[in-house]
Parts: structure tokens; C-alpha cells; sequence
């Protein structure tokens, strides 16, 4: 026989509406009277028809979150983080009470399955979506992407953006957690130049996202003001800065964020430049893969040549030699989107927060020899 709402509020002697509320979360209810319905809920095990709920509700129980690859710790880090602010209380009684569901969507990189997890999301009426990492940089999908969060805040699904920048011209967002990539990539190349480095390859992310040109301007605004380079700082062809493009700098080769790019990209780099002294990695896991290949060509780190990564992931510590890099908070911004998404924390002034992030100097990285 099927326990219903009626069973649990008549075992807890309240009505089925303060049932309903201690189940939802979206009404102040005395801790006695929580206690009595959550006592009964396991007693008769119950369980809450989510479908029902959501039609007779604005949103459901479910909260997406959006991941390239849960593989990476990059997103992993957030994405753990994010869930233990959406999972609920966290009290260790296991009972339900206000908690949601968060569901990892892991899209790949591919824009296409972000729009198909978002109409997904928008199908099961999402409490919240949390959508991080860098954006493709295409007006096409900016415009699909502005046009299906709109559509999702319009249904009263909280939209947070951790690690990635605000949409431009879209209102959408309860808030977006923007890290400084720009910032710490000039500053990462500043220490290298401080070093007296001046031959620098950059190992650089996919073109096409957010995170990639920002690291990579930061990189090209300390050189430019170094005077390592005929470039005016910042930007891209057509965008009226005059800034060459990456295509025709010899020091600058794209791939994805993964360690065989990184291995690949760094042979390209020594075979184009051999004179290059130090090389700056587009994230922690691609500078893995250019330290192995600076040691297969027979290097030493830093003796012969620096590395230097991006993000400070666990491993970076304790690769050999450690690795200098620049320390994303990604539990701490995880966390906050979390809470953003469940309303638990208020969003920042207009909407939009920028991180900072903190150079890790450690043994990768050395004044060049001679």
C-alpha cells in the first residue's frame, strides 16, 4: 500500500501543509515539529513524488551541474564543492528535508550538448543550474546559450556561473564567479621576466574559450610592458587593439587542456624555438605533459629551461620539481556557487564577482643559465 502525504502529517499529528514544508524547505518550521515529520517520513518510508512536486511547484528537487570533464580536477574541485552546499544540511540523519539532487552533466567541451543539458535541466523544471569553466567564444552559441537561460530564469531556475564570465547582454544570472585569469597570467610571466627570462614559449588552451584568451593576454600585457615583444598588449585581430594573432607568433602554440598537448606542443615549441629558456603552460596538466617532454629531449627543470602551469591542482605540489603556478580557489568558488544557487548566500553587487588569483612560486621555475 502506497504511503501518502496524509499518512506521514496524520503519524506526525501536523497538517499535510506542514508536512509539505518541512519536505520542501521553502517555509520556517519549529525544529520540534521538523524533528516529528522527518521521524515519520522514515518511519512509514516515505518517499515524495518528484514529478508531482515539481508540476504542482515552480522547480523540482534537481540542480544541474555543468562540467567539461568531471576527469579533470579543475572541474571535479568545483563541482564536488558546489554539491555540498546543494545537497542540504548535511546533518548525517540521511532524511529529507529542503535538500536537492545535484546531477553532473559532463558535456565534453561540446557546445552542443551544453544547450541539450540546459533544455534537459529546463524539461525537469531545475531548481538551479550551475554552469562552470571557460565559454565558447561564438556568437551563435552566446546568442542560443543567452537566449535558454533565459527561458530557464524565466521558470524560476537559479543560474550561477562559476569560473566562467557573465554572458554579454544577458540578465539571466543570479551571479557569475569570474576568475582573474588575465591577472595571473601577467603575473606568472612577470616573475618569469623578473627571472631574466626572455625567451618564453606559451603552450596555450583551445582557441575558442574565455579562459584561453585571458591567460594568454595576461601573458602578452607583461611582455609587451617588459618590451619583449612588438605588440600592443591585449586583445585580437579586428578588435582594434592591432594585436597579432597567435597564428603568426612562433611562441605561441593551442591544443586542448590535456597532458599530450602539452608533450606535443612543447616538441613544436623547442623544434620552432630552441633558444626559449622558459615555457608557460595553459593549465597544471598540460605543464605535466611539457615537462616530459623538456626531459625527453634530454633538459633539466629548471636548470636548463622553466615551467610554469596554471590553477595549482593537488599534483602540482608534488611533481618533481614542484611546479609554479597560479592558485585558482576552486573548492572556495565551488562552494559559493553552491550556495548562490540555493539561495543561501546573497549574490555580489551587480551581480558579478571577480576571484583573484595567487602566484605559487616553487622549484620549476629559475633564472636561466648564463
Amino acid at each position: 500500500m502506497t504511503v501518502t502525504l496524509a499518512d506521514v502529517a496524520a503519524r506526525a499529528r501536523v497538517s499535510p501543509a506542514t508536512v509539505s514544508r518541512v519536505l520542501n524547505g521553502n517555509y520556517p518550521v519549529a525544529a520540534s515539529t521538523r524533528e516529528r515529520v522527518l521521524r515519520a517520513v522514515d518511519d512509514l518510508d516515505y518517499v515524495l513524488n518528484g514529478p508531482a512536486s515539481s508540476l504542482a511547484a515552480a522547480t523540482s528537487d534537481l540542480v544541474g551541474i555543468l562540467v567539461n570533464d568531471i576527469a579533470d580536477p579543475f572541474f571535479g574541485i568545483m563541482a564536488g564543492a558546489a554539491q555540498t552546499q546543494i545537497g542540504g544540511p548535511g546533518d548525517g540523519s540521511g532524511r529529507a528535508g529542503g535538500e536537492k539532487l545535484a546531477v553532473i552533466c559532463n558535456t565534453g567541451g561540446s557546445p552542443e550538448r551544453e544547450l541539450t543539458y540546459l533544455t534537459l535541466l529546463q524539461r525537469q523544471r531545475a531548481a538551479a543550474v550551475v554552469l562552470t569553466g571557460g565559454a565558447v567564444e561564438n556568437p551563435e552559441h552566446q546568442a542560443a546559450m543567452a537566449a535558454k537561460l533565459a527561458k530557464l530564469a524565466d521558470a524560476g531556475t537559479r543560474i550561477v556561473f562559476c569560473g566562467r564570465p557573465p554572458l554579454p547582454e544577458s540578465d539571466a544570472l543570479v551571479a557569475a564567479l569570474a576568475f582573474d585569469n588575465r591577472g595571473g597570467g601577467r603575473r606568472l610571466t612577470e616573475h618569469l621576466i623578473s627571472l631574466g627570462h626572455r625567451r618564453i614559449g606559451y603552450v596555450a588552451g583551445p582557441r575558442e574559450r574565455t579562459t584561453t584568451r585571458h591567460r594568454l593576454e595576461g601573458h602578452r600585457e607583461a611582455l609587451h610592458a617588459a618590451g619583449l615583444d612588438d605588440l600592443p598588449a591585449g586583445g585580437g585581430p579586428g578588435d582594434g587593439s592591432g594585436h597579432r594573432a597567435a597564428d603568426d607568433d612562433p611562441l605561441v602554440v593551442h591544443g586542448p587542456y590535456d597532458r599530450r598537448s602539452g608533450y606535443e606542443a612543447t616538441l613544436e615549441l623547442l623544434r620552432r624555438a630552441p633558444d626559449v629558456t622558459a615555457i608557460v603552460a595553459a593549465n597544471d596538466t598540460v605543464a605535466l605533459g611539457a615537462c616530459a617532454a623538456v626531459r625527453d629531449q634530454g633538459m633539466r627543470i629548471p636548470q636548463d629551461i622553466s615551467v610554469a602551469g596554471f590553477d595549482d591542482l593537488p599534483f602540482s605540489v608534488d611533481a618533481v620539481p614542484a611546479l609554479t603556478t597560479v592558485r585558482l580557489p576552486l573548492f572556495e568558488a565551488g562552494a559559493r556557487a553552491g550556495r548562490l544557487a540555493m539561495g543561501k548566500e546573497n549574490p555580489p553587487p551587480g551581480g558579478i564577482a571577480t576571484i583573484a588569483a595567487e602566484l605559487m612560486i616553487r622549484g620549476s621555475t629559475a633564472a636561466p643559465r648564463g
